[in-house]
């Protein structure tokens, strides 16, 4: 599988619904092959990010505490992509 998705196992602070939402998204993206939706496949799309949303939640609550940290840090705890999002939305 893709190895960008994002580890939010074991993050100080816990991972937030936002950053579950993004790898939710990010792993819809490359399962369906759609980079961008259409009215065709939106509500499809948006349905399998809710699912693997809600079951990315229930798997994280689920599992014993993590020893060791993950490696990297998730995208939206980065300052260059928080820069880059702020800079969109201007």
């Amino acid at each position: 599988m893709c190895r960008n998705i994002t580890e939010l196992r074991g993050l100080q602070p816990a991972a937030t619904p936002a950053e579950i939402e993004a790898a939710a998204r990010q792993y819809v993206r490359k399962v369906s092959g759609i980079a961008r939706t259409s009215e065709a496949n939106a509500a499809a799309f948006e349905a399998a990010v809710a699912e693997v949303s809600a079951s990315t939640t229930r798997l994280l609550a689920s599992l014993p505490p993590r020893r060791q940290p993950p490696r990297t840090q998730p995208p939206l705890r980065r300052p260059e992509v928080l820069a880059r999002i702020a800079a969109r939305g201007s």
